[in-house]
C-alpha cells in the first residue's frame, strides 16, 4: 500500500454475511436488543450474548467484530421501528415533524438504552435504517422551506428535545418498575408526599400532554424562523 494511502476503515455494513451457519447476524441483533431492553447498556457483552444464544463468543465474532459494531447494528435495528411521514409540502410540515417526534419518543421508551447512544450515531458508519430515517426526517424540514444550511440544525433541535424528554421519562418509568407499583399508584405516593403539585387520574396522559406542550413550543419557534427566512 502506498505510504500516502490511508487504510479503509472496516465496516460491519460492508462485510459479507456468512451463509449456511446455524447462527446469523439477524439472530444476534434480535437477541442483543432483548438483552438491552431487559438489562440496559451496561449489561451488553459478547460473552453474555453468546450465552443467551447458546453459542460461544467466538461464534459471534464471525459475524460481528466487536461490541462497537454490535451497538451500530442494534441502533440501526430499532431505528427501523420509526414511522416518519413522507414530506408533502410546506403546509403539512408541522404535523409530519410532530408525528416523527412522537415516533422517536415511543421508540426510546420501548428501548431506554438507546438514548445514551443516540448522541454517538456519528458512529463511524451509519446503517441503512438510520440513514433512511434521518433522510426522511430531514426531508420534512426541507419541504417546510428551511434554507439548506439550516435543515440539519432545525432537525437536531427537535431531536435534542425528544431525546432529553424521553430520557427523563424512561428513567421515571424504570423507577416505577423497580417499585413494583403501577404508574398511577406511584403518582399517588408522590402526591401524598407533597412532591406533586396536582393530582392526576391519568399520569400517562399527563406525560403525553407535557411532552406535547414542549414539542409544540419548539415547533412554534421553528415556525417563526420560517417566516424570517
Amino acid at each position: 500500500m502506498p505510504a500516502d494511502q490511508k487504510p479503509e476503515i472496516a465496516s460491519v455494513w460492508t462485510r459479507p454475511r456468512r451463509q449456511r451457519e446455524q447462527l446469523n447476524r439477524e439472530q444476534i441483533v434480535a437477541e442483543a436488543v432483548l438483552l438491552l431492553d431487559a438489562d440496559g447498556l451496561e449489561s451488553l457483552s459478547m460473552r453474555k450474548l453468546g450465552t443467551r444464544l447458546d453459542a460461544g463468543a467466538t461464534s459471534l465474532y464471525r459475524h460481528v467484530a466487536n461490541k462497537d459494531e454490535l451497538i451500530e447494528l442494534v441502533v440501526d435495528e430499532v431505528y427501523g421501528e420509526l414511522e416518519v411521514p413522507a414530506a408533502t409540502g410546506a403546509a403539512e410540515w408541522r404535523d409530519a415533524a410532530a408525528r416523527s417526534a412522537y415516533s422517536l419518543r415511543a421508540m426510546i421508551l420501548r428501548h431506554p438504552w438507546v438514548a445514551s447512544v443516540l448522541g454517538q450515531v456519528g458512529l463511524v458508519h451509519l446503517g441503512p435504517n438510520v440513514t433512511k430515517m434521518s433522510e426522511r426526517m430531514a426531508a420534512v424540514y426541507t419541504e417546510a422551506g428551511f434554507p439548506a444550511d439550516e435543515v440539519e440544525q432545525a432537525l437536531s433541535t427537535v431531536i435534542s428535545y425528544v431525546i432529553g424528554m424521553a430520557t427523563s421519562e424512561a428513567a421515571y418509568l424504570s423507577l416505577i418498575a423497580r417499585s413494583g407499583r403501577t404508574e398511577r399508584e406511584f403518582a399517588e405516593t408522590l402526591h401524598d408526599a407533597g412532591q406533586q403539585e396536582r393530582r392526576t387520574e391519568n399520569p400517562e396522559q399527563a406525560r403525553d400532554e407535557t411532552f406535547d406542550y414542549g414539542l409544540q413550543r419548539v415547533l412554534d419557534g421553528l415556525a417563526v424562523r420560517l417566516t424570517k427566512s
